[in-house]
């Protein structure tokens, strides 16, 4: 198998309470799609079709390359299997208190997990391998690959507030190791990791998801190869414009990604035929087309898993390169990623250069409902922030001798170990990382980097008398240090750092 890496990954719901719409045609046409581009599948089913011979007799007929699993949201059917109360509006309720494991406690998380399993091996006579949720708790997750030998699991992309729930800071693409007490994020060490693979949804677009509507009621704008994306939106962008798909393949997969590239294609079946099938068409054919000129492979969920774990022992480092601007505006944006945090540096519409993200992973912060029962209708899970550009509405910028920085990206180059450098294009600015490390080598007198923040969101930070930046982020205590610079942090919306070496180091302590 290549290291880069197509997912096509439907899930399948019994009930769509919120539209009238013909769940069976879209499965339908998923499947006869998939054959004719001879594309392996993977089926997640959610309880309530499980139960529907409509759908286990229909995957009883898949190709023999495809594979089925479950979609873990808990529905009104799979409760009372188990004897315990529905509170839901719906027979399939979205709402975080009512429709995900986290709603429950954990021994309640079992229960379910018991009768899915239960029935699933009633219908098809073997145990899943492959799971997959919007999201999903460390509890239930270590359970599934404890008790049953679950290999890969899937959750959704990055987001803020999107359908009420918030998944943001974490490993951006692609695949990684959950940590025991945090399914969200990476472990750092072997003791403390789940070594289920968890792969990410739902193909981000890797420069403007990020900073897309934070403010908007109902979460941010998706911008991601979701068939039905970019069909209803004035900007011409998601998986329904095949401009956009095209793009999207290109950046995605461009070198150096590292460990792997990584992109999942498909959708589940309440957004109906009418929504999904154009989308699905073109996409289909340009995976089959990438596949046969040897580009990309094509694999199931559990395959993907099970090449992940005989590759990596422990989360490996990625990159995603997007240096190419589908709107021709200029912007760049490069991802890197490890187990112990992700860096996003970025260029914008008028040439800055800047570091827009920062997050950092720590084994000791414990998701919100590891043991906890999630009593609202809307939840989050997040990283430890250094810089957060979307939520505090700000960047890290760079200054080369009192001026803002312009210039570009070059192609980053992959040194091995998970080490990245990226170099601006006139190589007078060189950035090594390396974990949660930044070195940073320059031509320039004098090289700050500075922030100001509108918002502060939780986290705040002081300057220690060691001249160390101490950050505070609910109960989680970090710091930023500066080797061969000078930190300033006037107060809880500025900071600078600040060199006249040719060479200092940022580094991170948690």
């Amino acid at each position: 198998m290549k290291n880069k890496i197509v997912n096509i990954i439907n899930f399948i719901r019994a009930v769509e309470p919120r539209r009238p719409v013909d769940l069976h045609k879209p499965v339908i046409f998923q499947m006869e799609l998939a054959k004719q581009h001879k594309l392996p599948t993977t089926w997640l089913l959610q309880y309530d079709a499980l139960q529907e011979d409509f759908y286990t007799d229909l995957l009883r007929t898949a190709p023999e390359g495809d594979e089925v699993g479950i979609w873990f949201e808990v529905v009104q059917p799979l409760m009372e299997a188990c004897g315990i109360p529905w509170r839901g509006r719906y027979p399939w309720d979205w709402f975080t208190n009512v429709g995900f494991p986290v709603a429950y406690t954990p021994r309640e998380r079992e229960l379910l997990a018991d009768e899915f399993i239960r029935l699933f091996r009633e219908k098809f006579g073997f145990t899943p391998r492959s799971m997959g949720s919007w999201f999903f708790d460390a509890h239930l997750l270590g359970y599934l690959a404890d008790k049953y030998n679950i290999e890969a699991a899937c959750n959704c992309k990055d987001q803020w507030g999107t359908d009420g729930y918030t998944l943001w800071g974490g490993y951006w693409a692609n695949g990684y190791y959950p940590c025991r007490k945090n399914s969200y994020l990476p472990a750092q060490t072997l003791a403390e990791q789940i070594s289920v693979p968890v792969f990410r949804m739902l193909g981000s677009d890797p420069i403007y998801q990020y900073e897309a509507d934070p403010e908007r009621p109902n979460g941010q704008t998706v911008i991601t190869l979701e068939p039905y994306v970019g069909l209803e939106q004035t900007v011409p962008a998601g998986g329904g414009v095949p401009s956009w798909v095209d793009w999207f393949f290109r950046n995605e997969f461009t070198d150096p990604v590292m460990s792997m590239g990584y992109a999942q294609v498909g959708q589940e079946n309440p957004f109906g035929y009418d929504l999904i099938h154009e989308g699905l068409e073109y996409q289909y054919a340009l995976v089959a087309k990438l596949r046969d000129e040897g580009k990309i492979s094509v694999a199931t969920l559990g395959d993907t898993g099970r090449w992940f774990k005989n590759k990596f022992p422990q989360t490996p480092a990625s990159c995603i390169t997007a240096l190419e601007d589908w709107q021709n505006t200029g912007r760049e944006s490069i991802w890197y990623m490890t187990r112990f945090g992700r860096i996003n540096l970025a260029r914008d519409n008028e040439g800055a250069l800047y570091i827009r993200d920062w997050q950092i992973n720590s084994e000791s912060y414990a998701e919100p409902f590891l043991n906890a029962v999630c009593r609202t209708t809307s939840c989050a899970y997040t990283a430890l922030p250094l810089c957060d550009g979307t939520r505090w509405q700000t960047r890290l910028q760079f200054y080369a001798d009192g001026e803002i920085l312009r210039g570009n990206w070059d192609v980053p180059r992959d040194r091995g170990n998970d080490i990245l450098q990226v170099t601006a294009k006139d190589g007078k600015l060189e950035l090594v990382l390396e974990g949660n490390r930044i070195r940073i080598k320059h031509q320039y007198k004098e090289l700050a980097l500075k922030l100001e923040r509108k918002n502060t969101c939780g986290c705040n930070w002081h300057k220690s008398t060691d001249g160390r930046l101490q950050y505070t982020f609910g109960f989680m205590h970090y710091c930023l240090t500066a080797e061969n610079a000078q930190l300033y942090a006037p107060d809880n919306h500025e900071m600078q750092i600040v060199s006249s070496a040719p060479e200092f180091l940022l580094d991170i302590t948690v």
